[in-house]
């Protein structure tokens, strides 16, 4: 099984969930890890290289998915477009469509550096608040999906979903060094962030790939 690993801190819970499920699991497949940006990963998984990981929402669209996802109602803190010349963001796929789906003009920025942006006094439009003010809708940003092993991904998707994971502080305290961003800040952060797809989350999905079909 390879997995592909977005190393951004919307990711941690899971990142902690899984080393250790799979640390107690006994009848566990070998794991290995393909470490990327959102784009990378997405273009992994479409050739293959990859059997599981969250992938953009635009790329998506008629894969075998979970009901997982990075989902945001209002402010996410870590997705914006910010004042001056129009340029997306490399690392990104669905945050540059969402800018145009929103009609904004400017610079993309994503992720921990959007998020670390933001906390050093940064301005900038929140995508994901920009959605919530026109659709009334939270906003998916990625969705975990598979292209084998789906029974496991499935069973760890379920787990997941199913019980809140605990941060330790030892791992806290080892991102915070890494990124540069307070431990209160990434937990502050995190509170922003939900995981579950439901109705509406699946309603703002589809409306999404509607209207990004227009482009």
């Amino acid at each position: 099984m390879i997995f592909g690993s977005i190393n951004y801190i919307n990711l941690l819970p899971f990142r902690v969930f899984l080393k250790r499920y799979l640390r107690s699991n006994q009848s566990k497949q070998a794991f290995t890890y393909r470490r990327d940006v959102p784009s990378g990963i997405n273009r992994a998984f479409a050739k293959g290289t990859v059997n599981a990981a969250f992938i953009s929402s635009i790329r998506s669209r008629g894969c075998k998915c979970t009901d997982l996802g990075i989902i945001a109602e209002g402010n996410v803190h870590s997705v914006f477009v910010l004042e001056g010349d129009e340029r997306i963001d490399t690392d990104s796929a669905t945050s540059n469509v969402l800018a145009n789906v929103l009609g904004l003009k400017g610079r993309v920025l994503i992720g921990d550096k959007a998020l670390k942006n933001y906390l050093d006094n940064g301005t900038g439009t929140d995508l994901a608040q920009k959605w919530y003010e026109k659709t009334g809708l939270p906003f998916a940003f990625a969705r975990l999906c598979y292209n084998r092993h789906g029974d496991m991904i499935e069973k760890l998707a379920r787990r997941f979903a199913a019980a809140p994971v605990r941060i330790p502080r030892y791992i806290l305290l080892r991102e915070s060094r890494l990124k540069g961003i307070p431990p209160g800040d990434i937990l502050w952060y995190l509170e922003h962030i939900n995981y579950k797809f439901d109705h509406r989350s699946h309603r703002a999905l589809k409306l999404f790939l509607k209207k990004s079909r227009s482009l």
